[in-house]
């Protein structure tokens, strides 16, 4: 199988306008920063985290995939493994987190520390320097992870068996990334309301951002089959076992969360509780209940039957819901936390244009990078030994 074959050509505009998105994005973010820069990095954090969630994703894909020996997802590994290739960029694309820490973390502010006897105990690690060091900790982690798999699918392009090699690069580092995503959601996302806690929490935060990968894999892949590049390789049977991943981490994440509500709910401790009790007043509990039925009801009642899965159109429709959601989940997550850090802000639902300015910005950015690194080889593994039989994949 020629690798020319499977190459993205210059004719596409799609790079182009990406970073013209971006541009135009991150020029009215930055104007927001200027005008509120409160509700700037609240509202980045959001866009930084839907993208790199799927960046995530990405690599968690890629590391079961050759920890399974699967055969189905050969011929869109391509994807995956170069959404994983964009980590380093979503690194740079954390400095303005760093820099914007006062506005995001109440620990971050000595006088209230000083004031408080629980963030005195958590202090050790909450706190500037050592979550700065720790979160390029997991980005270098992971970008090294995701280097040495994509070199080794170039090199498999090539003519190398490195079919071993992946496997054994993706065992180990399965356990660093479960490791150090986990503690990445607590700095990055449980730490905004610094006296709440959830040992569950890092498996809520990777449920959704592998629930998202799927659905930008499935869209992404649609759109490449209309550029003429995957329609002859990939069929309606990827997008069915597609499909059955969707339907399972829908029940997936929804049995994480419930999970998380349930326990907290049965033991009544006022310091876990009042977590819920911010996203149930001043117009939260709307959204709340949107995830009930737009994250799980609605996905479960329709991609439950067989002729959903195998229909494009729907699963499209479900794709682009799927993402929808996901940033209906990162927000709800994020957002309440705003009148912590900012007691004299509005209560209630915070959404602004910034939101909007933020996620095109970052999404842009990371859409450019993605599309030209797959512009730089075949968008199919066309060495992979085992490429002609996931090519004629038939489900039962």
């Amino acid at each position: 199988m020629s690798a020319e074959n499977f190459k993205l050509t210059s004719e596409s505009k799609f790079g182009t306008l990406a970073l013209g998105i971006g541009a135009a994005g991150l020029l009215a973010s930055i104007a927001g920063l200027l005008m509120d820069h409160k509700t700037f990095f609240f509202a980045y954090l959001v866009a930084f985290m839907f993208w790199m969630a799927i960046a995530l994703g990405g690599l968690f894909f890629t590391m079961v995939h050759h920890l399974t020996g699967a055969e189905w997802s050969i011929v869109i590994r391509r994807i995956p493994e170069t959404l994983a290739s964009a980590i380093p960029m979503m690194a740079m694309l954390f400095i303005p987190i760093v820099l914007g820490m006062h506005d995001l973390y109440e620990w971050s502010h000595a006088e209230v520390v000083a004031n408080d006897p629980i963030l005195q105990h958590k202090s050790a690690w909450l706190n500037p320097t050592s979550f700065t060091i720790r979160a390029y900790i997991y980005f270098g982690l992971w970008t090294l992870i995701a280097w040495l798999l994509y070199k080794a699918s170039l090199e498999q392009d090539r003519g190398k068996n490195v079919t071993e090699k992946m496997r054994a690069i993706s065992a180990p580092s399965m356990i660093v990334f479960a490791l150090s995503i986990t503690v990445a959601a607590f700095d990055w996302l449980m730490s905004l309301d610094p006296h709440w806690f959830s040992t569950i929490f890092g498996v809520y935060f990777f449920a959704g951002s592998w629930w998202a990968t799927l659905a930008f894999v499935v869209l992404f892949s649609m759109y490449l089959r209309r550029q003429s590049k995957l329609g002859e390789v990939m069929t309606i049977e990827h997008y069915h076992d597609l499909g059955k991943l969707m339907f399972g981490f829908t029940v997936f994440w929804a049995y994480i969360g419930f999970s998380q509500f349930m326990l907290i709910w049965y033991g009544n401790i006022p310091e876990e509780t009042i977590w819920y009790k911010h996203r149930w007043e001043h117009g939260w509990q709307y959204v709340s209940m949107l995830l009930v039925i737009g994250h799980f009801i609605l996905p479960f009642l329709v991609l439950i039957f067989r002729a959903s899965k195998r229909n494009l159109t729907v699963m499209k429709l479900m794709a682009s819901w799927f993402l929808l959601m996901e940033f209906v989940d990162l927000y709800w997550l994020i957002m309440p936390s705003f009148n912590i850090v900012h007691a004299d802000a509005h209560h209630g639902l915070h959404f602004s244009w910034q939101h909007m300015a933020t996620f095109l910005g970052i999404g842009g950015v990371f859409l450019w990078f993605v599309w030209n690194r797959l512009m730089s080889s075949a968008i199919v593994p066309v060495g992979d030994p085992r490429i002609e039989a996931s090519i004629h994949l038939k489900n039962a």
